[in-house]
């Protein structure tokens, strides 16, 4: 992940259309010594200018002790977390309100044994802990580590009955995973018809490794599974999340400067648009998917991005992707 300040400013754009209230429902926080750090001063930086009122924090196991092996490590990050969000709530930190939300992570494949596990989160933060988020992905070949994944882990009926204790506690579950996928993650929501299911970034659309310059043939490959996926009412996407150099492939890191918003959306807009008119307005919400997207462009060329994308579109569908949809779906009050 590299997040290079000077590269960035090359490319210095002003927020537009700044009427339009924002809930980033999908970024990080990390601190981990002598790797990376994403704390509150850096999202408050990045989001300036843009109206950002509410931001909702997702898992990224940023705060985790390597050595640890107890199941209950992984609410050490919520616990830091809504430290976090307490600071952000005080207003002293000015007006956007960070990490209103809280997702966190569990090892579903626990089954029953998860409950105690998402207690805690919950003991933890509880008026902001909203759901958990697992990393299913798989690929062969493989494109990053998956010594903590395997393949058919949908399927796996351990996991299945970890998910149903999500359910029980009105947690939801964000779905991360790889194009090829799409099909297993359709089936698992209607299997599940009563879960609230959240897409993260496009199922991953790959363009490195055995994908690398395959743009054109995996869109092909994702558009119709995407489009059956968005037949589960169940399930919400997030719009974004496609900068991930090490995933995606677009290439934009490599570039003398970054792209505008205007390159963005010309390499963007057809798996945006698809996304869109697969689950509508009512179901989308556009996220930055920060510190790791911004190895690609800064956070305002992103949103310049997601509002000249959306000009086409009803007041009333601009207010969902930018805003209501997240406010909904994470049950966070306006602000």
């Amino acid at each position: 992940m590299t997040n290079d300040p000077n590269w960035l400013s090359l490319t210095d754009e002003a927020p537009i259309e700044t009427d339009i209230p924002i809930i980033d429902p999908h970024h990080h926080l990390m601190h981990r010594p002598g790797q990376v750090k994403y704390v509150l001063e850096d999202i408050l930086d990045d989001t300036e200018g843009n109206n950002v009122r509410q931001t909702v924090f997702i898992q990224a196991s940023g705060m985790q002790n390597p050595d640890e092996t107890s199941p209950f490590r992984f609410v050490n990050e919520t616990r830091w977390v809504e430290g976090i969000a307490v600071q952000s709530a005080s207003g002293l930190w000015g007006p956007t309100r960070v990490a209103t939300g809280i997702v966190g992570h569990a090892p579903l494949s626990l089954g029953d044994d998860v409950a105690p596990i998402l207690e805690a989160h919950m003991a933890a933060s509880p008026s902001r802990f909203r759901g958990i988020r697992d990393s299913t992905w798989w690929t062969e070949p493989p494109v990053r580590d998956q010594s903590r994944q395997r393949a058919g882990m949908l399927q796996d009926p351990a996991y299945r009955r970890g998910v149903t204790h999500l359910r029980r506690y009105g947690l939801s579950y964000e779905a991360w995973l790889f194009f090829p996928q799409i099909a297993e993650l359709t089936q698992f929501a209607r299997d599940f018809p009563d879960n609230v299911i959240i897409l993260n970034h496009l199922a991953g659309p790959l363009g490195v490794g055995a994908w690398e310059g395959k743009h054109d043939e995996v869109f092909e490959a994702w558009k119709p599974a995407i489009a059956e996926l968005g037949k589960c009412e169940n399930v919400y996407a997030k719009v974004g999340g496609i900068g991930m150099s090490y995933l995606n492939g677009f290439g934009w890191e490599k570039r003398a400067k970054p792209p505008t918003s205007d390159e963005m959306l010309e390499g963007t807009r057809r798996w945006f648009e698809h996304t869109i008119e697969s689950f509508g307005p009512n179901r989308c919400m556009f996220e930055s998917n920060f510190p790791p997207d911004k190895a690609s462009s800064s956070y305002t060329v992103i949103w310049n991005t997601f509002k000249k994308l959306t000009t086409g579109y009803s007041a009333s569908e601009r207010a969902d992707m930018f805003h209501d949809v997240a406010m909904r779906v994470y049950r966070l009050d306006r602000i």
